[in-house]
């Protein structure tokens, strides 16, 4: 084992790293060496993480692409595929996850090519595992800060497909007719356009428009994304997606020209 990336996803809420956390982070453990997991496992656990592990690059990309993680941690040393090639798949499909290149090497040519790929932080082993925790819980302060600004614009109408959305008064229209919004409903449905094909994590939502995130607002939350869904269901190329219990994405499928195809 040479080097470890450890690439954490858009943190758009803030962890609680305490016994009564309302929701653990989740890290995708990338490490072919089972001993250095098994400590790795043990160590996060013990900070109240829930872990997943993966022993090679494609598997590791596989359950990327099919579940949400919080954060990663990546060996560069892999078999099938190495730890910067996973890395550079990553951030085709995610040029805003920040991340923490961990390695044995103190290599200059290591460190260039860490942060060329777009790591937040570097750490050369052997390092404290206060030290990890405390740059961990750094990025995903700066990670949250990032992500409340996307939030935030000044459109006042969106277009989704065959629906035109009028934020300032509230009101969806499609060839079908109009429908009135409430005032959540217009926030919520405008959070949802402003990140269009992105995921909006759940806390975020409910900070945002409720400004509380506990049970009873989150079911609250889900009465409302259940009444938008119904407003936009006669549009095939329009779905609001759950994204494994982290939060939703508005996902339109837009055309695109065939002279942009080619």
């Amino acid at each position: 084992m040479n080097c470890i990336f450890l690439l954490i996803l858009t943190k758009q809420t803030m962890m609680n790293t305490t016994a009564n956390s309302n929701s653990k982070t989740k890290i995708l453990v990338v490490e072919d060496d089972p001993n250095l997991s098994l400590v790795l496992k043990d160590y996060l656990d013990i900070l109240m993480y829930e872990t997943v592990f993966a022993d090679n690059g494609e598997d590791a990309l596989d359950l990327f692409n099919t579940q949400a993680f919080d954060l990663i941690i990546l060996d560069i040393m892999l078999p099938k595929k190495d730890g910067f090639t996973v890395a550079k798949e990553i951030r085709k499909t995610n040029k805003e996850i920040p991340f923490i290149f961990l390695t044995a090497k103190n290599l200059k040519e290591d460190r260039i090519k860490g942060f060329q790929i777009g790591c937040d932080d570097y750490i050369t082993k052997p390092f404290s595992t206060e030290e990890l925790s405390l740059r961990i819980e750094a990025i995903l302060r700066r990670s949250m800060k990032k992500s409340l600004f996307p939030i935030i614009d000044n459109v006042e109408v969106y277009t989704m497909s065959t629906f035109s959305f009028d934020y300032s008064n509230m009101i969806l229209k499609s060839p079908a007719g109009e429908q009135y919004l409430t005032r959540k409903e217009a926030d919520l449905l405008k959070l949802l356009c402003v990140n269009k094909n992105r995921l909006v994590h759940r806390e975020i939502a409910l900070k945002s428009i409720w400004g509380d995130s506990d049970y009873f607002t989150g079911r609250s939350m889900d009465v409302f994304i259940t009444r938008l869904r119904k407003y936009l269901k006669d549009d095939e190329k329009i779905c609001i997606a759950n994204v494994h219990g982290t939060g939703f994405k508005l996902e339109v499928d837009e055309d695109v020209p065939e002279e942009s195809k080619e």
